[in-house]
């Protein structure tokens, strides 16, 4: 199953889409928080891990509508820190369904290079085997340069890993970098996040009828459409993903009002707390290339 589908599209559906496209706004970034599968695979008196795949080849086909609508960027929750309370068979058969996707996109980097779509891990990678550490590794250096779509697997991740990290990274490279207090700030704690280069998702789209976010980009979300639907996520139809689009744009008036005056108030914290000065900037660059000496050294790894 590839990691983008050859959706068919109906005249119909076609035709809203190009709608949608030119008449309408569409949002630049949106995640989805893919739940349900268990469920789903219970309802179908089918193996667990079965419809855990069944809900991969869902996201092949939201990355499709995704691409052909115009969204830019796509967030997944695909494997929370909790989840390693679960069962260890389960557990380890999502690791070998994950082993097995990774193998496949990067059997198939040159289409996704094609399409432009870059993929990037956002998580707290080291707590999984190293072998998939690797994998992860190599689907993110050979994917960085493209431009046109950046998928965000949220794997082993949660919101609370994700804060004490990036308070981690500013105690331990600032102590190298010397940060002041006077550097300490909400604008560098965000700039510290595994989604230091995403804009905030624009909308959230939840399935299987739970209003609630599960410890997922909880920073983010602060201006966010939150989207709520009944249906199983390997069960969703395009008709859902563009229920969703409808909801965003019915609200993005008061949204984009939201955000210019976030942007106003992110702009004027920034220049207070001195983010552009040359010791922030360095201690940013430092932080970034030591990220990605990571992937190079799990990318070789044995």
């Amino acid at each position: 199953m590839s990691w983008v589908s050859e959706y068919e599209y109906t005249w119909l559906e076609r035709t809203i889409m190009r709608s949608l496209r030119a008449c309408a706004h569409i949002p630049h970034h949106v995640a989805f928080v893919m739940d349900g599968n268990r469920r789903f695979a219970r309802s179908q008196h089918i193996d667990k891990i079965e419809g855990h795949s069944m809900g991969f080849a869902k996201l092949a086909d939201c990355l499709r509508w995704c691409l052909d609508i115009g969204i830019r960027e796509v967030t997944t929750f695909a494997f929370s820190i909790e989840n390693f309370k679960r069962s260890s068979e389960e557990v380890e058969g999502l690791f070998n369904l994950a082993r097995e996707k990774f193998c496949k996109l990067l059997d198939e980097t040159d289409r996704l290079n094609e399409h432009g779509i870059r993929i990037r891990v956002i998580g707290n990678i080291e707590l999984l085997p190293l072998d998939l550490q690797k994998l992860i590794a190599l689907a993110m250096l050979r994917t960085e340069h493209n431009d046109k779509l950046f998928l965000n697997v949220a794997f082993s991740y949660t919101s609370r890993d994700e804060i004490t990290q990036a308070v981690k990274t500013v105690l331990e490279l600032g102590e190298e970098g010397h940060l002041t207090g006077e550097d300490i700030s909400e604008r560098l704690l965000e700039e510290c996040m595994y989604t230091r280069h995403s804009p905030p998702p624009d909308l959230v789209f939840r399935t299987s009828g739970e209003s609630r976010l599960s410890d997922f980009m909880m920073w983010q979300l602060s201006n966010s459409v939150l989207y709520f639907t009944n249906v199983l996520w390997p069960q969703i139809t395009i008709w859902n993903f563009l229920g969703s689009i409808l909801a965003f744009q019915r609200d993005r008036s008061q949204i984009n009002e939201l955000k210019r005056s976030e942007r106003i108030n992110a702009s004027h914290l920034a220049k207070s707390t001195n983010l552009y000065s040359e010791r922030v900037q360095g201690f940013l660059q430092t932080m970034d290339t030591n990220r990605r000496e990571l992937l190079l050294k799990l990318s070789v790894s044995t």
